[in-house]
């Protein structure tokens, strides 16, 4: 047997609405579905609209009269039609005119129920599956589009752009990605409501700018939307439109947005690449603060092919050993004459293809798609190996302090995997020294202590990297469980050109000193800048005013020399 039509869905009894101007009608139609759904009744589209209001959040079902006085059922249908809030609710018209079906099913109608009701196991049945079809597509929309803005989430965005390619295949269209500028200090300044109402008018004006054109958008991130519309040459009058009606709904004049624009984008390759290649556009306008456009060319192409194939070469480049651990000296200025007394470990890569590599070609890169793990690692075996073959060929140690990123540090593992490799070949803690960022320290201070205080009770020593440029505190720093300062190459830079960068590094030398540990300088390039650290009382010079970094090979000339000084 089939299924009971007289079942409530769901075991729950939904509420249906009747309007109808003729009282038997009314009573006829009730007395038919009233066993299933729990029924109210208004005489005419007034009444009905204002029982709809009252009720939309749990009305399942309208059954509408399209003659009656005061507002007929074609006005209540755009009324309907037009509420975004009443428009979910499934509308059967009640009539016995043919005629009426085409402009009833313009206006949103699901269905008809013909005058007069000589069958009653029809009608429930129409109601009961426009109920089902009107819950369902409800369900559908919840998880399609975003809650706030009513935009496409993004999975569903991608669906509907292929969709719109089959369509339409010959249509040049236009990728873009527009994005808040620092929407996080407009969430911290006004609170996460005002956030809200950036976000709501900023979808609001993409769909404006949607209206009658061809073209989609979501919202793919917080802060982020998607647009995928008909190709167009200037994207400066769209830009403005938007700032100048997003100050208007804000009143906040210091609000500013970028756009990355890949355009005529190319439809043999998956939308997501496309929308990707946009990114890299508007990407590229970070740290520009006002209100602009990129648009992504065969330059950006060419840059994000030379990063791949990077990023696809990294693994072999390991096992291969293209990457060459070069060493910078480092000068103990202290006494009458600079003395070699250690030296950094910094990564080069000779490619096979692009030739030698600088490591801000890569190193970020790697960053930023988890690889640098993987290579941090090779340079520490790689720095220890180094350490042991000059202690076997010169029978004196000169301690290397390689790098060790916040990610490193965190790793669970890092710690035995550190003390494993000095173990392995046969060096002492103390000849191998970690350098990490200030930095590090500030984003997970109490869980990076920790760490760095059992290694210095190893005998490891540690040395805080680019001190000035991050954000501790003179309290923090006193508790800091430090060896050396080193002291971020910017402020060396200037030291000759103003007073307020001197002042500033001699004032990071005192706290040094306070701390009673040695101040490095990195990234010293000339005398002047030379004489003046000396004269400061920095302790240790490194950069190229004594050597650029070099292949271990020409570093013995540095270790030769040491050895002769102290013969």
């Amino acid at each position: 047997m089939g299924e009971d039509v007289r079942t409530p869905i769901n075991g729950i009894r939904r509420l249906v609405l009747i309007v109808d101007d003729e009282h038997i009608n009314r009573r006829v139609l009730g007395k038919i579905i009233e066993n299933d759904y729990d029924v109210i009744y208004a005489e005419n589209g007034q009444e009905a609209m204002e029982q709809i209001r009252k009720r939309q959040k749990t009305l399942s079902m309208v059954l509408l009269d399209l003659i009656m006085p005061r507002m007929d059922g074609y006005e209540v249908l755009t009324l309907l039609r037009d509420d975004p809030d009443l428009s979910r609710i499934p509308v059967i018209v009640l009539t016995s005119e043919r005629s009426a079906e085409v402009k009833s099913l313009q206006l949103g109608a699901a269905d008809f129920i013909t005058k007069p009701y000589d069958m009653p196991e029809v009608i429930l049945a129409r109601v009961r599956r426009s109920i089902e079809l009107a819950e369902d597509n409800s369900i559908i929309n919840a998880t399609e589009n975003d809650t706030l803005t009513g935009l496409y989430t993004k999975k569903y965005f991608f669906q509907h752009c292929c969709r719109y390619d089959q369509y339409y295949p010959d249509r040049p269209m236009d990728a873009a990605v527009l994005n808040v500028n620092r929407f996080h200090l407009v969430n911290e300044l006004h609170g996460r409501l005002f956030g809200d109402t950036v976000i709501k008018a900023l979808a609001g004006q993409i769909n404006h700018i949607l209206d009658g054109t061809d073209g989609i958008a979501c919202r793919s991130d917080a802060d982020s939307f998607y647009i995928y519309m008909a190709h167009r040459d200037n994207y400066e009058a769209v830009l403005n439109r938007i700032i100048t009606e997003l100050i208007a709904v804000t009143g906040q004049t210091r609000l500013s947005i970028r756009m990355g624009v890949y355009p005529a984008a190319d439809k043999s390759i998956d939308t997501e690449t496309r929308f990707d290649r946009a990114a890299v556009a508007c990407n590229a306008l970070r740290g520009n603060y006002t209100t602009g456009y990129c648009v992504y060319d065969d330059k950006m192409h060419e840059k994000e092919l030379y990063s791949e194939k990077l990023i696809g070469d990294m693994d072999i480049g390991v096992e291969e050993k293209q990457f060459r651990v070069y060493y910078q000296p480092k000068y103990d200025i202290r006494g009458v004459d600079p003395l070699l007394c250690s030296a950094e470990a910094l990564i080069r890569w000779q490619h096979p293809e692009y030739g030698l590599v600088g490591p801000g070609a890569f190193v970020p890169l790697f960053e930023e798609n988890g690889l640098i793990k993987k290579l941090d690692r090779y340079v520490w075996r790689e720095a220890a190996a180094q350490i042991r073959a000059w202690k076997d060929k010169f029978g004196v140690t000169l301690p290397v302090s390689v790098n060790v990123s916040r990610v490193d540090i965190s790793d669970p593992g890092f710690e035995k995997e550190i003390t494993d490799i000095v173990e392995e070949f046969g060096l002492q803690p103390g000849e191998y020294l970690l350098e990490i960022t200030e930095s590090a320290y500030t984003d997970n201070s109490e869980e990076i202590i920790e760490t760095v205080r059992r290694l210095r009770s190893k005998g490891f020593r540690v040395e805080m990297d680019d001190f000035g440029s991050g954000y501790s505190s003179l309290n923090m720093l006193a508790s800091l469980p430090i060896d050396a300062l080193k002291l971020d190459m910017a402020f060396i830079k200037k030291i000759g050109e103003n007073d307020k960068d001197l002042r500033m590094v001699k004032l990071m030398i005192d706290i040094a000193e306070f701390m009673q540990i040695p101040v490095i300088a990195e990234g010293v390039e000339t005398k002047a800048q030379y004489d003046l650290l000396r004269k400061s009382g920095c302790d240790i010079i490194q950069g190229y005013y004594f050597s650029k970094p070099v292949s271990p090979e020409d570093f013995e000339k540095f270790m030769e020399d040491r050895i002769n000084h102290t013969l």
